[in-house]
């Protein structure tokens, strides 16, 4: 009898204790003030818009040059007619996990595994054109511009993530050999490089976010932000983008590295949780999630909080934007799509298991990987299943397409191609239709060839 008393006294401690906290989580959820946007305010659509197409030299010298596709880091892709059903060409397997996907340039998928090596491939056959072996770990994305490779590098191998003082370096590789042409040290840099003019832009875990000379390899200038930069930079209109782990986005001067504007993500328990996602700049607007699932729209010029939308658990993804929609996907298994005037949510489609990487659109599908694993160790609630591409009618949130392979980053694309990123390979494919087409001209060209030569030949008969 006493032992009985023991696990009921037991049982109502537990519970009242699991009330408190549910209680104390809920109060301080419901005192978060989620905003509605407003399509007047600070909502620019006279702007270059996020689908204008680029001129076709440019397409196809650079179909894919950086992470995001452009400057802006909008992940949305106009310039290229590719839709299902596809059919596959070739499989390049890279050796180990890719996070992050290819850039496209000069007929070449660059590319690097995350234990260090670095690929060049021909966009045509999937064979390796050159390789590069480095002692450091990779979690980016290159950037190519003016025929050179700029590419971050995190700590050097076995890739511990602690101490966080280790070193790393950012690269400039020429795009046709691989030579190195100079190394830039500083912390671990864990963002995809961007090139703007004559600038390359990086964040590190050093808390700083460095300006290089393309040129040298010599810092122009270093900002030091409140904490580390694993967040990608993003440009526009003179402005440099970017988040850090203590729950700040910046606007600096690209030139000067000055502050042009600092915000913050909304507290929860007394803290902000930190932004690991790449800002996405669209509309005059800075769209960018939270790893407190929160999905965020500032003013690009004035870092006004425009609007804030609850998407999730957790919010790794880069927001890609298309035709006034920001799309996002969320660690608790679901893609959604926003609105980007309100942020009011268009639809919602559920993923097998958690969503980590960016999306892209390309012709008016959104595609998106899930993660089987990611988020297993976190204290919040992370959906666990299987892995996989999927391609979304970006209108409707429709499923029009799918790949068993794919865990955190979906695909890139040139004129011809679609890239999807597995675990550690990449797939290319072709439109079936377009091979059709192809099929059509050579048949006739035959059927011609062939009654030439009957003719010719009753000819010689005669």
């Amino acid at each position: 009898m006493p032992r009985t008393w023991l696990r009921i006294s037991l049982a109502l401690v537990t519970a009242l204790a699991l009330g408190i906290v549910g209680g104390f989580w809920l109060h301080e959820e419901g005192t978060i003030d989620y905003q509605r946007g407003s399509p007047t305010v600070e909502f620019v659509t006279t702007l270059k818009a996020p689908e204008q197409k680029r001129p076709r030299r440019v397409v196809l010298r650079l179909p894919w040059p950086t992470y995001g596709l452009k400057v802006q880091r909008t992940h949305t892709a106009t310039d290229f007619k590719l839709r299902p059903p596809f059919r596959l060409r070739w499989t390049f397997k890279a050796g180990h996990v890719l996070e992050y996907p290819p850039s496209i340039a000069y007929g070449r998928l660059y590319l690097a595994q995350q234990r260090g090596r670095f690929f060049a491939v021909h966009h045509r056959t999937g064979k390796i054109v050159w390789q590069r072996r480095f002692g450091h770990c990779s979690a980016s994305s290159p950037t190519v511009a003016y025929r050179v490779v700029y590419h971050a590098w995190m700590q050097p191998l076995p890739c511990n993530r602690y101490p966080r003082n280790q070193p790393g370096m950012i690269t400039a590789m020429a795009a046709r050999t691989g030579k190195v042409i100079w190394r830039f040290r500083a912390g671990p840099f864990e963002t995809s490089p961007l090139v703007v003019g004559k600038t390359l832009y990086a964040g590190s875990w050093d808390h700083k976010l460095y300006a290089i000379n393309i040129y040298t390899g010599k810092a122009r200038w270093a900002f030091t932000a409140d904490h580390e930069v694993n967040s990608s930079p993003a440009y526009a209109n003179g402005k440099i983008y970017f988040g850090t782990d203590g729950g700040s986005v910046y606007a600096l001067n690209a030139r000067t590295g000055r502050v042009v504007w600092r915000a913050q993500a909304l507290a929860r328990f007394g803290r902000r949780e930190y932004f690991y996602a790449t800002p996405t700049i669209a509309y005059g607007r800075v769209f960018i999630g939270n790893a407190d699932g929160t999905l965020y729209a500032f003013g690009a010029s004035s870092g006004r909080l425009l609007w804030a939308q609850r998407a999730g658990t957790y919010i790794y993804t880069a927001a890609a934007v298309w035709r006034r929609r920001v799309y996002v996907g969320t660690y608790d298994g679901y893609f959604m799509a926003f609105d980007a005037a309100t942020g009011d949510r268009i639809w919602r489609h559920s993923s097998p298991s958690a969503v980590h990487g960016a999306p892209s659109v390309v012709d008016g599908i959104v595609y998106f990987a899930a993660c089987p694993r990611c988020g297993s160790v976190a204290s919040r609630y992370a959906k666990q299943g299987d892995r996989g591409t999927f391609g979304l009618n970006a209108r409707t949130g429709k499923l029009v397409w799918s790949w068993p392979d794919g865990i955190f980053s979906p695909v890139v694309a040139d004129s011809s191609h679609l890239y999807v990123v597995g675990r550690s390979r990449v797939f290319s494919f072709a439109p079936k239709s377009r091979s059709l087409a192809q099929q059509k001209p050579k048949r006739k060209q035959k059927a011609k060839r062939s009654k030439a030569r009957s003719s010719t030949s009753s000819g010689r008969r005669d």
